[in-house]
């Protein structure tokens, strides 16, 4: 029960930096938000984004890891992967 509360804590506060990070309203970063769907998100903000939530979680990321890290649920995946 705590860990889904947690969770959907952490899936909001990243929408919010994927959402300041491509200068787009947290409305238009849905759940399911991806590289995919959201035309701004492209190799350049991927990085951006990824020392975004660097800073964010206090975690550092290896290059090979922001490749994994294409929509929420990977970012999330990669940052419980770093304890944060």
């Amino acid at each position: 029960e705590l860990k889904s509360v947690l969770e959907k804590g952490k899936s909001e506060q990243i929408r919010q930096i994927i959402a300041d990070t491509l200068f787009l309203s947290i409305d238009d970063v849905g759940e399911n938000a991806s590289q995919d769907t959201l035309k701004n998100w492209d190799s350049l903000q991927q990085l951006n984004l990824v020392l975004a939530l660097e800073q964010a979680f206090a975690v550092r990321f290896k290059p090979e890891e922001f490749a994994l890290m294409t929509n929420v649920e990977k970012i999330i995946e990669q940052l419980n992967a770093k304890g944060a």
